[in-house]
C-alpha cells in the first residue's frame, strides 16, 4: 500500500510538473523595416605624380606617362543601372591632355576617355549599365599627354570628380 501511494504521489507530482512546462506567456512586438537607395562611391587613394621629361625629336606630341595605382569601389542598390561620371575641377590649357579610365565587372567601361576640358558641368560617362550590387577595387588608369608647342608647366593639382549616378 505505502508503494502504491509513493507510485500515486510520483505521478501526481509528474504531472503538475509536466502542466507547469507548457504554461507559457507570450508577447509581440511590430518591426517595421526598410531598405533606400544607397549610392556608395569610394577611391584608394591618389595616383602618384605624373612628369612627362622626353620627347622624339621632330615631333610635337612628348611621351605621355601612365599611372594605374589607385582603385575605386561602388555599392549600389537601385532598381535597373547607374553610370560613372567623371569632371575636372577645371579644365586644362590647349596643349595638355589628361585622359582616364575605369575598369569594371558590373559594368561597361568607356575605355580611355579624354577628360581634359571637363568641369563640374559637364562631366562624361566613363562607365556606364552598372547593374545592382558592388563592383569592388576596380583599376583607375591615367594618360598625361601634352605638346611640346604647349610649353612646360609647373607642377599642378588638378581635382577628379567620380560621380555615381542614375
Amino acid at each position: 500500500m505505502k508503494k502504491s501511494i509513493a507510485v500515486l504521489a510520483i505521478a501526481i507530482l509528474s504531472f503538475v510538473l509536466v502542466q507547469n512546462t507548457f504554461a507559457q506567456a507570450t508577447a509581440n512586438q511590430t518591426v517595421s523595416l526598410a531598405v533606400s537607395a544607397v549610392y556608395k562611391i569610394a577611391v584608394s587613394g591618389n595616383p602618384g605624380a605624373m612628369t612627362i621629361n622626353t620627347g622624339t625629336a621632330g615631333t610635337n606630341a612628348l611621351t605621355s606617362v601612365s599611372d594605374a595605382s589607385t582603385q575605386y569601389s561602388i555599392t549600389q542598390n537601385v532598381a535597373g543601372t547607374v553610370k560613372i561620371t567623371a569632371n575636372l575641377d577645371a579644365a586644362m590649357s590647349a596643349g595638355y591632355t589628361l585622359q582616364m579610365g575605369l575598369a569594371s565587372v558590373k559594368g561597361t567601361s568607356a575605355g580611355l576617355v579624354d577628360i581634359s576640358s571637363t568641369t563640374p558641368g559637364s562631366a562624361v560617362n566613363v562607365v556606364s549599365n552598372i547593374a545592382m550590387g558592388a563592383d569592388a577595387n576596380q583599376t583607375i588608369s591615367y594618360t598625361f599627354g601634352a605638346n611640346a608647342d604647349a610649353g612646360t608647366l609647373a607642377s599642378t593639382n588638378k581635382v577628379v570628380t567620380l560621380t555615381l549616378t542614375n
